[in-house]
């Protein structure tokens, strides 16, 4: 699967472009605040129906316009299919394949697969529990579209119990726990069965995660992913039900999927609090690639891939070594941008791949061919 052409309008510092992209590889080149991000995010909204940095439309719309249209044009399997991401202030977003909305976006999760590699990604090793939830699930959400409703009910439900646990610390409503009853009897069924899935694609997971660290790093220590829940604990519906005093106090439900988190180790310590800066990147850059994997095989296409800056802070035997390996993972089209084009060209062009390359100056963009 590859992005043949893209249409932006009023997106984030692009006034009106149109760009035809090579189905191999493409070098994205600029200053920093260029644009060269902004055009990765806009393959990302296509793909996956929201931006991959903001939660919130509105900042995603040139200044002083009033809405944004992004339109791609995708091939996949041997056909063609047209991609069309429209937002306008005061209104909800819209996604439009061949020209027909979707009864519920969520129906276009997984159609067009995409993984993007960032330096923020770090965040999901060291920051909190909920990084890593997120990372998973978007993963598991591309690839099981009943993981992704199931997911969307769970997350609906425990809204509408916390705000009833809230209304009865504040003595808006009478306690009723009749009431209390019909959210716990589906939440603890979609516990189980969320976790249960967690828990299968975890595991199957890891073994694409640990071929990819061994590819990138001769180190050998010992990385391990450990998936840690709730639902581990024996009698996990008879600690909820008696965990609703405690729920009462703080307001909000306490145990469940919504807690889960993943631990990232090396050898017998956390990579976050004992991982190099070097193992970290690693760590993170094996994480994207073996989701990668695992959506081409869930999926039966290749997904395209987004390089963002990831050459920073790397020598250039390191950057050699890491686009080897990328290639070597997929054979998809590929997307890298770089604020120093020089030290990655050459590499690149050994690759012995179509190579398209584009600069971009203040959101304008002009390819050299």
């Amino acid at each position: 699967m590859y992005i043949e052409k893209l249409n932006v309008l009023n997106f984030k510092n692009y006034s009106s472009e149109e760009i035809s992209f090579s189905p191999e590889i493409n070098l994205v080149t600029g200053l920093n605040g260029s644009g060269k991000t902004n055009l990765l995010d806009a393959i990302h909204c296509l793909s996956l129906g929201k931006s991959a940095f903001s939660t919130q439309e509105q900042h995603l719309i040139l200044t002083n316009q009033p809405f944004l249209s992004v339109l791609g044009f995708f091939q996949k399997t041997g056909k063609s299919y047209e991609v069309r991401y429209d937002y306008q202030k005061g209104s909800k977003k819209v996604i439009l394949l061949d020209g027909k909305a979707y009864d519920r976006l969520s129906d276009h999760i997984g159609r067009f697969p995409v993984v993007l590699i960032h330096p923020d990604d770090q965040k999901i090793i060291r920051e909190g529990s909920e990084e890593r939830r997120k990372f998973f699930d978007q993963l598991f959400c591309q690839i099981d579209h009943h993981y992704l409703t199931q997911l969307m009910h769970y997350m609906h439900l425990l809204k509408q119990r916390n705000a009833l646990l809230k209304e009865w610390k504040e003595g808006i409503t009478k306690k009723d726990f009749i009431l209390l009853d019909t959210y716990d009897t589906p939440l603890l069924r979609l516990n189980e069965e969320l976790h249960n899935k967690r828990k299968q694609y975890t595991a199957h997971f890891l073994t694409y995660f640990l071929l990819q660290y061994k590819k990138l790093t001769e180190d050998k220590e010992q990385m391990n992913i450990t998936y840690h829940s709730d639902l581990f604990k024996p009698d996990f519906s008879g600690l909820f039900k008696k965990n609703r005093e405690r729920d009462q106090i703080m307001e909000r439900t306490t145990l469940g999927i919504h807690k889960d988190d993943f631990l990232f180790t090396l050898g017998e310590q956390t990579v976050k609090h004992y991982g190099s800066q070097g193992q970290q990147k690693s760590f993170v850059i094996a994480l994207k690639l073996a989701q990668l994997e695992m959506m081409r095989e869930f999926s039966k296409t290749e997904p395209i891939l987004l390089l963002d800056d990831i050459f920073d802070k790397l020598d250039d035997e390191r950057i050699h070594h890491l686009v080897h390996n990328i290639a070597g993972t997929t054979s998809g089209q590929i997307f890298i941008t770089d604020a120093r084009p020089e030290r990655s060209m050459e590499i690149i062009r050994l690759l012995k791949r179509e190579i398209r390359i584009f600069h971009i100056n203040k959101g304008t963009v002009v390819s050299d061919q």
